[in-house]
């Protein structure tokens, strides 16, 4: 038998459930294992440079952090094929998935911290309990109280909360019209839009007990959806065999809505932090090949004035955001993604020419 891979991870993990819910899709062997054994101190943090999950661990030794570079492994030549390809074929979908990634980063992170945090009193036993895993109250409290510090940065505070509740209302809403049709964001199977958006739709979201009552109780397919992206096959009973898959040629009316929320949501927020990079580039002309912050586990170079929805906020600019960006940019600029793009109000996503770009190198983000 094929020795498992090991997934340093939590149940409450935003990332660890993107990574999770891939392994489990195309039935990688795996065993999870939490960040507060000793071993992943001894040995995962010195590869990495930084405490951060999920990690990947393969049989020879390897260790793959940030699930894009998990999937990309997965998925790539050197591997066995996967029974379902994260990346789609077709150059509409390709970037529509793309975008569904930096959305999920970019714009869900927002919504998953707020209803984690601003409800703590409603929920605190549950998140007490998720966060002391494989620990103890007293390293639970500091966890929780370092995450619970990233609101700001993250654009939540008292003008901004009611223009992202309405944004999750409104998200679940479409969502649930596209699930009665479609298992999956892009069709039949999952795709790296679906890995994505389950990140925040299921750690924070579909589990902590305020929003999980909120997709409960408004949008039930969507909560399918979690359950199906967390299952180890793809658990489509809902649909006829075989499962339905997108029409050729044109784009289900169901995904309409989705476009023209993430559009007004996305389009602001990287036009103002396009505008920062440029500037910080100009002033810091940082070298290829140089860590983008001056610690591996800062993940912010700056603070931007910006907005969403219209209500004015101060956040924080993170390079992996450029990281997204670029696998955005490349995808969208095919003629077909072009025109699809343009017909939904999203081509200043890609009609930009970004200052400088992200890599990674030795599992940390880098100049390029």
């Amino acid at each position: 038998m094929t020795q498992p891979v090991t997934l340093w991870g939590l149940p409450h993990s935003l990332y660890t459930g993107r990574a999770r819910a891939y392994l489990r899709t195309q039935r990688i062997a795996y065993v999870e294992r939490p960040p507060t054994d000793p071993d992943f101190a001894a040995r995962i943090v010195p590869a990495i440079g930084r405490a951060i999950i999920p990690v990947v661990e393969l049989a020879d030794g390897t260790i793959i952090q940030d699930t894009v570079d998990i999937i990309d492994h997965f998925e790539g030549e050197d591997t066995p094929p996967v029974p379902y390809p994260a990346y789609p074929g077709d150059a509409r979908l390709l970037a529509l998935a793309h975008l569904f990634e930096i959305y999920a980063v970019v714009g869900l992170t927002r919504h998953a911290m707020h209803y984690r945090w601003s409800y703590l009193a409603e929920q605190e036993h549950f998140l007490r309990d998720a966060f002391a895993t494989g620990g103890d109250a007293t390293r639970a409290e500091a966890t929780m109280g370092r995450m619970h510090s990233y609101l700001p940065m993250l654009g939540v505070d008292a003008p901004t909360i009611p223009v992202i509740e309405a944004s999750y209302h409104e998200l679940l809403g479409a969502l649930d019209a596209h699930f009665a049709d479609y298992p999956f964001l892009l069709g039949s199977t999952p795709s790296i839009a679906d890995y994505a958006m389950f990140g925040p739709l299921f750690a924070h979201l579909g589990r902590d007990p305020v929003p999980l009552g909120i997709m409960q109780r408004e949008a039930p397919r969507v909560f399918r959806w979690v359950e199906r992206m967390h299952a180890p096959d793809l658990d489509s009973v809902d649909f006829a065999a075989p499962a339905p898959d997108f029409p050729d040629g044109e784009l289900p009316a169901t995904m309409v809505p989705l476009l023209a929320q993430i559009a007004q949501e996305l389009v602001p927020d990287l036009t103002d932090r396009l505008a920062f990079l440029r500037d910080y580039v100009a002033e810091h002309q940082p070298q290829a090949g140089e860590p983008v912050t001056d610690r591996p586990h800062r993940r912010v170079i700056g603070t931007v004035e910006t907005a969403f929805r219209g209500v004015g906020y101060t956040g924080g600019v993170q390079p992996y955001t450029v990281f997204l960006w670029e696998r955005l940019i490349a995808a969208g600029r095919h003629p077909a993604a072009r025109a699809l793009f343009d017909d939904h109000g999203l081509a200043p996503l890609i009609d930009v020419d970004l200052p400088i770009r992200v890599a990674r190198r030795d599992n940390i983000e880098v100049w390029a």
